[in-house]
């Protein structure tokens, strides 16, 4: 299973009125895990931003003096996300963008959804947490996913922390804590306690070492998303 997660910087809030994208970034997950592939790039508007924006990302335009502009970078995103379930926080916004941007290219280039799908994690976290804030920030504080020194906005460095949340909310240590549903730990243990009856002789499975290693592998992702609260990896100091 192959997953993009996406982020955008802009001029302003409206692509109608000819705001632009000026910064695009996207990190990968495959069968749910980060992988080393990021897409990254600033891009030249060829217009003002405005100061409301500036304050947000902290990006100016002569900081994207000499950046490649939208054309020059649409193929490589395009390639990026093909046929991969992206995920976007608040996806109308940057579909948005995204679409004005091929639609000023030319008809040829169709529309985002035409290469890939889309999920929108705001949707997602508003069904799980009804009536709370759901903005990146409070999602971060939610799961324990570390944002700090996120004083502006940016694409990558969003597109990472989303990453994070999004396996969190959707099967981590935090998001069985949080919703209050039976985790598989749990379900395990009924299974052993069922099986283990006067009488009955239990057959023990050693793990292989490849086993053993993806095992660690993921205590070290449920102890890096839980903020350093993984009790596995406690040695039974009662913490």
């Amino acid at each position: 299973m192959r997953q993009v997660i996406l982020d955008t910087e802009t001029t302003g809030l409206d692509p109608g009125q000819g705001h632009r994208i000026i910064e695009i970034g996207c990190v990968e997950l495959r069968n749910r895990r980060r992988t080393d592939r990021v897409f990254q790039h600033y891009v030249n508007p060829e217009r003002d931003i405005e100061a409301g924006a500036f304050n947000v990302h902290g990006i100016s335009l002569q900081d994207l003096a000499g950046k490649p502009r939208f054309a020059d970078i649409v193929q490589g995103l395009l390639d990026f996300v093909r046929d991969a379930e992206v995920i976007i926080h608040n996806a109308a916004f940057d579909v948005e963008f995204i679409n004005a941007e091929l639609k000023l290219l030319g008809p040829e280039w169709g529309q985002f959804a035409d290469h890939c799908t889309v999920l929108d994690s705001l949707v997602l976290a508003r069904q799980r947490h009804p009536g709370q804030k759901n903005s990146l920030d409070a999602l971060c504080a939610r799961y324990f996913v570390d944002n700090s020194g996120r004083d502006v906005h940016g694409a990558l460095r969003d597109a990472q922390l989303l990453a994070d949340v999004y396996l969190a909310m959707t099967g981590g240590q935090a998001a069985l804590l949080l919703e209050g549903v039976e985790s598989t730990a749990t379900a395990t243990a009924a299974r052993v306690a069922r099986s283990t009856q006067p009488g009955r002789r239990l057959r023990v499975i050693s793990p292989s070492a490849e086993e053993l290693a993806a095992h660690q592998h993921r205590l070290a992702d449920i102890e890096r998303l839980s903020g350093g609260r993984c009790i596995w990896l406690r040695d039974g100091d009662g913490e």
